[in-house]
């Protein structure tokens, strides 16, 4: 579910704004705290920013956008990329160069894909990677590249960019060739990833702490596991917007073996890949986060922001969570009746006492909890903490979850309402019950 500031972006970029735009690329290039990664949407915002003088947009086109995704857009993608390779972009002439080469057909236009509204975030996508070569290609370009990477190990020849390209795709190719020289495989890897190349430094960080992504031991137990190598390449790709990378490293963290091992350092690398969109992290952080709501009471409200990303993803196990956590609840209340009689009367008179039945037919909340809740404290964006105890004995903290954009609005609307009134103004329980009781009661009547 987007937060607040991600729907102003959103906002901002429908309406032109051009920093907006710029911004909301940017969020679905790389994940943002709420949208996951989506590189065909961020091209299409990159673009749109770019044609109105954002620099940043064209060189983030050119930098991370792949072959693959810029097919699709290639007319309106392919000015920015030829900027990009005219500046010297790493990736950007080689993208050019390929998809030139390939025929890259330019569509009539590029549909405009619809911002995900709250709650409906779909799956996140992995980080652009090289087109990995054909056999026959592999077989053509192989040789080149070795001989590419030797000159620069021997420091014979600095490599230019579309070299650095090459050398990745070869490396890319042999990874999933079983037949493969390991020695030309890690040669590859370590010059592609020594110029910057993000899908290298992962797998590179990966092969050295015998490792896969999801932080199972790989490979011969032969002791060759360098973890301090490793976590020095996996905090490279990290750091260029690579969510495995930092899952990866939060496996390291908590390896017994690793002499750094770090419980702190294993937690904050993983919510660096849960905020850029890893599924698994982000189930992991919500589980965590749960089972120390005792230690932080705020844990909660937490544990559940990270299982509705992960159910944002398809994640059945964090669907299975959530709904211990946050129930769904019943279709109506004893609110819901009430809706028809809040006149454009009781609106103008007693407009709070209106918007808190509004808020219990919306969240399914009980009376007690309708007339006493503290309505801006229990607003956290995702889900709304219910706790009235410090006003009624008998009731207990929970959540309940902001499950769809309709909820979102009416909720922004009411808690506006409330930041404008004194809290002091409705009195106690006991006033806004009897308020409650009497305005009830003439409601019912003049329904009748």
């Amino acid at each position: 579910m987007a937060n607040r500031e991600e729907l102003a972006i959103i906002r901002g970029a429908r309406s032109g704004d051009a920093a907006a735009q710029l911004a909301l690329g940017k969020l679905y290039l790389f994940g943002g705290a709420s949208l996951p990664q989506n590189p065909p949407t961020a091209l299409y915002w990159l673009c749109r920013a770019a044609s109105l003088g954002q620099e940043q947009a064209w060189q983030l086109i050119g930098g991370y956008i792949s072959p693959d995704v810029a097919l699709p857009a290639w007319s309106h993608a392919r000015p920015w990329f030829e900027r990009a390779a005219q500046a010297g972009m790493p990736g950007a002439a080689d993208t050019l160069a390929r998809l030139q080469d390939a025929g890259a057909a330019a569509p009539a236009a590029m549909p405009m894909p619809a911002p995900r509204q709250a709650g409906t975030a779909g799956p996140g996508a992995p980080p652009a990677a090289p087109v990995r070569p054909g056999p026959a290609t592999l077989a053509a370009e192989l040789p080149l590249a070795l001989s590419l990477a030797r000159a620069w190990e021997e420091g014979r020849r600095q490599l230019a960019p579309a070299e650095v390209q090459l050398v990745a795709r070869c490396a890319q190719a042999l990874a999933g060739d079983s037949a493969a020289s390991a020695a030309d495989l890690l040669r590859l890897r370590s010059v592609a990833a020594e110029h910057g190349e993000r899908e290298a430094q992962l797998a590179l960080g990966l092969f050295l702490a015998r490792m896969n992504q999801e932080g199972d031991r790989v490979g011969p137990g032969d002791g060759t596991v360098n973890f301090k190598r490793a976590l020095r390449w996996l905090a490279k790709a990290g750091e260029q917007g690579v969510a495995d990378a930092w899952f990866a490293m939060s496996r390291i963290y908590v390896r017994p073996e690793f002499s750094q091992r770090s419980a702190s350092d294993a937690q904050a690398c993983l919510e660096r890949a849960a905020g850029m969109g890893h599924s698994g992290a982000q189930l992991e952080c919500g589980i965590h986060a749960w089972r120390g709501r005792r230690a932080a009471q705020q844990n909660d409200v937490k544990a559940v922001y990270w299982l509705q990303q992960a159910v944002a993803q398809g994640s059945a196990e964090a669907q299975a969570a959530l709904d211990r956590i946050a129930p769904p609840p019943p279709p109506a209340g004893w609110a819901s009746p009430l809706l028809p009689l809040l006149t454009r009367e009781l609106l103008g008179t007693q407009a709070l006492l209106a918007a808190r039945i509004e808020l219990a037919a919306l969240f399914q909340l009980t009376r007690a909890e309708a007339l006493l809740l503290d309505v801006k404290a229990a607003d956290h964006g995702h889900c709304l903490v219910v706790d009235i105890r410090a006003s009624y004995g008998r009731a207990r903290r929970r959540l309940v979850l902001v499950r769809n954009a309709a909820q979102r609005q009416a909720l922004d609307r009411i808690v506006h309402l409330f930041e404008q009134v004194d809290a002091q103004a409705e009195g106690n329980y006991r006033q806004r019950l009897y308020r409650f009781k009497s305005w009830l009661g003439a409601g019912l009547m003049a329904a009748a």
